[in-house]
């Protein structure tokens, strides 16, 4: 069957497609042939960033598909809402009734029919450093549809439903022009892995076979373990598609790992994005994986910290048009400033002299900007918020905006037809152009205002640059605030599904390092930069440093590194079973097992060097670099750092 009309759904799709592509970058689909074109579906995806989950799905959805979100029954009471909020693609759940075939009417309707429904089975939109929760809601769906299917034979001719786990991931879910990927049901941990080639990619959609069966039995218990298993079927294959750290410090010190080793925004390919990180996460994770791993955690969250209190990033920095020295993989002579300021004149030059091209459409739409920035600052504690807000905020103004510019334009032209006409082919180009040259000067615009906040830095005299005391509130990275909707593990033991980064038995942890410090969570202000931005210089020269020490000592001992049970299938790792914990879980069931898998450090290093990263080495020793020096020239201090800095690491 046909997707339904759904007028309003194809208006507010179409919006949400202008306000999604106007914020973002890209959506890089993933799997859209896992996707039946028809038929009845159940899409249950990771639910991380608000409003902007289910626009992303909408938009992004394969073969366009309709896709029918579920509301509170009692809204439908009235005639006139009820057509509005179906014709908007929802369908009723009455979250008050016990009775399973009352609660899901609505959704055996739409499902009879052919059509798709979609939901996000976390039950709340959340930010933490992995998927936390998954609830039962669509497993219940799909097998109380099946039941309803079987009993009433007639009212559905579409056949079985199938589940579509449905993976949203952002790159940096706050940030504009960032990128998304969206990847539907993969299963790879189902594959051999003697047999798999590590650029294939494998998985299927989830079907009802394995658990119809035990949900039909009369036997006591059956229906809900059933639910249960096809739940955790769900959350795996979703944990899969995902990135998931045990912690805050372990997916900070892997994202600023990335960020070095794949300076460009543009470098890595999205595909492997999710693997790459995952990996990163999983390394991180390993206890005593080299003598000095926890000094090297702490070396790259004090970057990224001081990255995350200046608002720059390391892309940006490893950009500037600057000497090579700032660059630590490159050894040199410490450069004149004057030679410095030459080069940052120049390109602020060139920066100005393209920017008349850009400066109209850039007026016209800096309404758009502002609003966007004061709605995220209305929800500065609220990651998975402020995007939303960037989004609304902004598109609330082009509503107004071009309109606004479309009647003022005509009325140039005498309010005439061809008028109309010219006024609107106007609006519609400008808002063309401004899109297509956006990125560009977005970009360029941020390097120019970074090499002068650098240039400003470093000129600075040195008694200005903060304290090692005042210093330390910088260098603790923020997390966000914690959810209170979110139903946190009660014993440390992951279950089954949440096997990345487990926690190891005593025997494979002794001689673990004292725990870190927990990562802040106070607001702070963006500290000048004559006063932060030799320190931020100087982190990201350690940072590198003690990433080339760490995967030079990985590289030597070939070790083996925790793994996710599923990358550890696929790229020729093993998997160990091992006890589980005996507590009782809520849903009543005790793990009998929780898998932990494991990678050869070369092949870790060899997977990441195969999808351009540029590993860091120890291959130098010479000077240090310029962000060491004062601005009252390079004397006697300078001297002191240039001897207590005495190597500089590359890539290889």
């Amino acid at each position: 069957m046909s997707d339904p009309p759904k007028v309003l759904h194809r208006v507010i799709r179409r919006l949400a497609s202008w306000a999604v592509w106007s914020f973002f970058t890209e959506v890089h689909v993933i799997g859209g042939e896992n996707v039946p074109k028809h038929g009845p579906i159940i899409v249950a995806a990771t639910h991380h960033n608000m409003m902007l989950d289910p626009a992303i799905l909408s938009v992004a959805f394969p073969y366009a598909r309709i896709l029918n979100y579920w509301s509170k029954a009692s809204l439908f009471g009235n005639p006139m809402l009820a057509y509005i909020l179906s014709s908007s693609g929802n369908i009723p759940v009455d979250r008050k009734s016990k009775d399973r075939q009352i609660l899901f009417k609505g959704t055996f309707d739409a499902l009879s029919r052919g059509w798709a429904v979609a939901l996000f089975p976390e039950g709340t939109s959340y930010t933490e450093p992995r998927i936390m929760q998954v609830k039962d809601g669509a497993a219940w769906a799909a097998l109380e549809y099946e039941k309803w299917v079987g009993e009433n034979p007639g009212k559905s001719t579409e056949g079985s439903v199938t589940i579509i786990p449905a993976a949203i991931v952002y790159t940096n879910k706050s940030k504009y022009r960032s990128k998304v990927i969206l990847e539907y049901g993969f299963s790879p941990s189902d594959i051999v892995h003697t047999l798999i080639h590590d650029d294939n990619r494998f998985g299927q959609p989830i079907t009802m076979d394995e658990y119809r069966q035990q949900f039909f039995s009369s036997e006591d218990g059956a229906p809900r373990a059933a639910a249960k298993r096809l739940t955790r079927t769900i959350e795996r294959e979703l944990i899969e598609a995902t990135i998931n750290a045990p912690d805050w410090d372990t997916l900070y010190a892997a994202r600023m790992a990335r960020d070095i080793m794949w300076e460009g925004d543009k470098s890595i390919d999205l595909n492997d994005f999710v693997a790459v990180s995952q990996t990163l996460v999983d390394l991180f994770s390993t206890p005593n994986a080299t003598p000095k791993m926890a000094s090297m955690k702490r070396t790259l969250l004090e970057y990224y910290s001081l990255l995350q209190s200046t608002h720059l990033t390391n892309s940006v920095l490893s950009s500037l048009p600057l000497p090579r020295t700032l660059d630590p993989r490159h050894p040199a002579t410490l450069p004149s400033r004057f030679y410095t300021l030459a080069v940052l004149f120049r390109d602020t030059l060139w920066s100005l002299l393209s920017l008349p091209f850009f400066v109209f459409p850039l007026i016209v739409h800096s309404p758009v900007y502002i609003m966007g920035r004061l709605g995220a600052r209305l929800v500065e504690d609220e990651e998975e918020t402020q995007a939303q807000n960037k989004v609304l905020f902004g598109l609330l103004f082009t509503l107004l905006m071009y309109p606004a510019s479309f009647f003022f334009l005509w009325a140039l032209f005498m309010y005439t037809p061809i008028g109309a006409i010219l006024a609107f082919g106007t609006v519609y180009y400008l808002a063309v152009y401004h899109n297509k040259m956006i990125n560009d000067y977005y970009e360029n615009a941020k390097r120019v205002i970074a090499a002068w906040r650098v240039l400003v830095g470093v000129w600075a005299p040195r008694r200005w640059e903060f304290s090692t005391a005042v210093l330390s509130q910088y260098t603790t990275p923020i997390v966000p605030k914690e959810n209170p909707w979110i139903d946190k593990p009660k014993s440390s033991t992951s279950s089954p599904a949440r096997n990345v980064a487990a926690p190891l038995p005593s025997s494979l942890a002794s001689g673990l390092e004292p725990p870190e410090p927990p990562v802040s969570s106070a607001p702070r202000r963006r500290p000048p930069s004559r006063r932060i931005m030799r320190h931020v210089l100087r982190a990201r020269v350690e940072a590198v440093k003690a990433l080339a020490i760490f995967f030079d000592q990985l590289e030597k001992n070939n070790q083996r590194v925790l793994a996710s049970v599923h990358l550890a299938k696929l790229y020729g790792g093993t998997v160990e079973e091992r006890a589980g914990s005996l507590d009782v879980t809520s849903d009543g069931v005790t793990p009998a097992s929780e898998p932990v898998g494991w990678r050869r450090a070369s092949e870790v290093i060899s997977f990441l060097t195969k999808r351009s990263a540029k590993v860091p080495s120890l291959s130098y020793r010479g000077d240090a670099d310029w962000a060491a020096l004062s601005s009252e020239g390079e004397g006697e201090d300078s001297e002191k750092e240039k001897d207590q800095a005495t190597w500089v690491p590359s890539s290889s």
